[in-house]
């Protein structure tokens, strides 16, 4: 992993004030031109920078200066640094195995009709793909356009579920609320407080007629009489 100078003209600054090193140790070390270093030292240049000691940042160490200070055709070599930060890498198209890239139309299908919020540059970035494949996926002019299948891309693992969720959360942020169609529901307790609701009367609870009992009765004992004379 290259080791690169922290602020080198800041650090350029400093062994020009504190060190006896030549314009071209200092312009070679801090990857700066021999006359941009004079001009640091001569006041023209860098007047509002304070020095930086790569001393105390372990990027040069004392004997390291005593040997360019000694030699004048000594080119200083940076400190190898106590912790090394890794690399980051840089950010480009998601990779496909060759596996599984037939199944990226079919997932591009998928995600045009179940998720339309999704702009072309999301749906590149789950599935790595081009604006131009989704584009004729959208207007049906793929060359295979008859034989896709919506496929679910997480299924496919073409991009995992969470990553998924986030561009759907994104592309969701700023738009309205869709009103929620439903059917019959209950009414609010203001708008039926004040009905005139008629309780229903059972049966049972009715007053009873002693006419129509004793007339219920005298049927019943005479149609018992005539089953005894038969």
């Amino acid at each position: 992993m290259a080791t690169q100078l922290l602020m080198p003209k800041a650090t350029a600054v400093w062994l020009v004030d504190n060190t006896a090193l030549s314009f071209e140790q200092i312009a070679a070390f801090c990857k700066l031109h021999p006359l941009e270093v004079k001009a640091i030292a001569d006041g023209e240049s860098a007047q509002g920078i304070k020095g930086l000691d790569p001393l105390i940042t372990g990027q040069l160490s004392r004997e390291e200066i005593a040997r360019g200070e000694a030699d004048i055709n000594h080119k200083l070599k940076i400190s190898d640094p106590k912790v090394r930060v890794p690399e980051t890498k840089r950010k480009g198209p998601r990779y496909t195995p060759l596996s599984k890239r037939q199944d990226r139309p079919n997932a591009i299908l998928w995600l045009v009709r179940n998720h339309p919020e999704l702009k072309d540059a999301q749906i590149s970035r789950l599935i790595g793909t081009t604006k131009s494949t989704i584009e004729q996926i959208r207007n049906r002019t793929h060359w295979n356009s008859n034989n896709l299948q919506p496929m679910d891309p997480v299924t496919l693992g073409l991009c995992s579920q969470i990553d998924l969720d986030i561009e759907v959360e994104r592309s969701s942020r700023g738009r309205p609320a869709q009103p929620i169609e439903s059917g019959d529901t209950l009414l609010p307790a203001s708008a039926t407080e004040n009905l005139d609701v008629q309780p229903q009367v059972r049966e049972e609870d009715e007053e009873l007629d002693a006419d129509k009992v004793f007339a219920k009765l005298s049927s019943l004992k005479g149609r018992n009489q005539d089953e005894d004379e038969q």
